[in-house]
């Protein structure tokens, strides 16, 4: 009896064992997964916001919508062959009213591109310029010297950028992915879980041991 209680206790600490460690893989790879997503998730709004400016410049520029431009293919395309039927017996005055009427189609879609040209670099301008989150998250930590929740960094971007929508929930993944990629710290105090920047740490350390060693 005691040689199989003892065999029975092994196989559940080795079972334990492996299930924690497939604990631990599930929840690295759920962190990973998150802040893709959240990365995704930010190049959605990005371009979003990309398609309403354009929207915008279309409507002060005054150009047609993009629907337009398939309905006048056709009245091109088809337009001329009829014509080019009866104008067999008619050279002069059949040849000269599809050569305006096809002008006029040509001279619109140039307008359409060259709008659509200076949009998209304006637009491209305008996302170079925006930082990322992970940016953000990065350097309000680093100007920080204390320790910072999830919320209180979510709370701070979003004033600071109140544009950008930023969640609480997207910031704490975010956050968990720089902490896994050793990109930033994370202390626990209590129930409540903090986060620094990787420097934070050595540069308060630092005082207090001079001033231990001037004691």
């Amino acid at each position: 009896m005691s040689e199989s209680t003892t065999a029975t206790t092994e196989l559940t600490s080795q079972y334990a064992a492996q299930v924690i460690s497939d604990l631990e893989r599930n929840a690295k790879e759920q962190e990973r997964i998150s802040v893709d997503i959240a990365a995704l998730q930010e190049q959605l709004a990005g371009l979003q916001h990309d398609h309403s400016v354009l929207v915008n410049v279309q409507q002060v520029l005054g150009v047609s919508p993009a629907p337009e431009q398939p309905t006048a293919a056709p009245e091109a395309s088809t337009v001329p062959a009829p014509r080019n039927k009866k104008t067999a017996g008619e050279p002069g005055a059949g040849k000269r009213t599809p050569a305006k009427k096809a002008a006029d189609p040509q001279d619109r879609m140039a307008a359409k591109k060259s709008a659509a040209k200076k949009s998209a670099r304006k637009t491209g301008a305008s996302r170079g310029v925006l930082p990322t989150l992970v940016e953000l998250i990065r350097s309000h930590l680093t100007e920080q010297s204390d320790p910072r929740s999830a919320a209180e960094v979510a709370t701070a971007l979003d004033t600071a950028h109140p544009e950008r929508g930023i969640k609480a929930t997207v910031v704490r993944t975010t956050l968990e992915g720089l902490v896994a990629k050793n990109q930033a710290q994370r202390t626990k105090q209590g129930s409540s879980v903090y986060y620094t920047a990787p420097h934070v740490n050595e540069e308060t350390a630092a005082p207090v041991l001079g001033e231990e060693q001037a004691e």
